[in-house]
């Protein structure tokens, strides 16, 4: 026998639903029939698993160990969800936001993958604030997605009431996002861009017109430039290999941008800046392989300088991530020249 007690995350849906969450490796039929003798029960009486449920209410499985173990999940907590130390940039009851890291997946892309979805699963269970049995019926998830090689704010939802305003509040775009990123070529004046963007499916790589294609999808990108830097260093480099500087400085001048994200597509940052001739630094898909060669050499920059520093939420909070080390030793050098 097995009993289990609906809290805030299960509350308010189908009892058949919850059984189905529960025993995910049952077929429909069998579920039901165990509702209809009286197998299963809700609060010590016969349901039919149309009854919606309530904060409290007592869930009894009348089946023997083996039989439930056969319809559910083997978590192997410990393999599946590892505990890693996360910057934490605020956390309560509902959600939990993190400050990525480079490199660290938003999501699997394939089942042996560990990406952040994982790791913060791994931190609740850590701290005790979710347990191996609340995994059965609910999985703490991340609200928004960043690139690999994109770093800042991820957002999480802790119970099912997070989950659902996050994912809300993202769809209705009261959600404001803002990413701070390093472009080539010097940029003056803030400036709201348009497009449509096309995805590449065979690549991943998508591609920016200025109307609209078959298949494709309405981008907004807004931008305002918080600092420029003239790099000599670069010029002079150049020069000994031969080569010559266009006539507008492009290659050894860059802005510091905030971007103001306003539709969320597929690699939009990146591509929509690269399409009006200011590619973010770092980026190997968009960017400039020439510029992108230097700052390997020089900084050992291996991927884009694109970061999700700053969010504001419906409710007016403001959520800030610090810029990553070598993104931040980037700009200070800058300075410098």
């Amino acid at each position: 026998m097995q009993k289990f007690q609906i809290g805030n995350n299960e509350k308010n849906q189908r009892f058949d639903k919850y059984l189905k969450k529960l025993l995910i490796k049952a077929p429909s039929s069998f579920i039901y029939k165990m509702l209809r003798k009286k197998n299963i029960t809700l609060n010590g009486k016969k349901a039919d698993g149309s009854e919606k449920l309530k904060l409290g209410d007592e869930v009894t499985l009348f089946l023997s160990e083996e039989t439930f173990s056969k319809f559910t999940l083997d978590l192997e907590v410990p393999q599946k969800y590892p505990y890693i130390p996360l910057e934490i940039i605020y956390e309560d009851k509902d959600i939990l936001v993190i400050n990525k890291p480079t490199g660290m997946l938003s999501q699997k892309a394939k089942d042996t993958d560990i990406s952040a979805n994982e790791y913060i699963i791994g931190y609740l269970l850590e701290q005790k604030k979710i347990t191996e049995a609340d995994l059965s019926t609910f999985h703490p998830s991340i609200c928004n997605r960043l690139d690999r090689n994109t770093s800042g704010l991820l957002i999480a939802g802790k119970s099912l009431s997070g989950l659902q305003n996050m994912a809300e509040q993202i769809k209705n775009h009261s959600l404001e996002k803002y990413y701070c990123c390093l472009v080539k070529g010097k940029i003056q004046e803030s400036q709201m861009i348009e497009g449509w963007l096309l995805k590449g499916e065979e690549n991943n790589q998508v591609t920016i017109f200025e109307k609209e294609v078959p298949n494709s999808k309405y981008i907004e990108t807004g931008y305002r430039p918080i600092e420029n830097f003239f790099v000599k260093d670069f010029e002079k480099e150049r020069m000994k290999e031969g080569k010559h500087l266009p006539q507008n400085n492009s290659f050894y001048a860059y802005t510091l941008l905030e971007v103001h994200l306003m539709t969320g597509r597929s690699h939009q940052i990146r591509a929509h800046l690269a399409s009006i001739g200011h590619p973010i630094i770092g980026d190997q898909k968009y960017g400039d392989k020439q510029v992108n060669a230097w700052y390997s050499k020089t900084f050992q920059i291996h991927s884009q300088l694109l970061h999700a520093f700053r969010m504001k939420l419906m409710d007016g909070r403001e959520l800030e991530a610090p810029l990553p080390k070598e993104f931040q030793k980037v700009i200070n050098s800058l300075k410098k020249h």
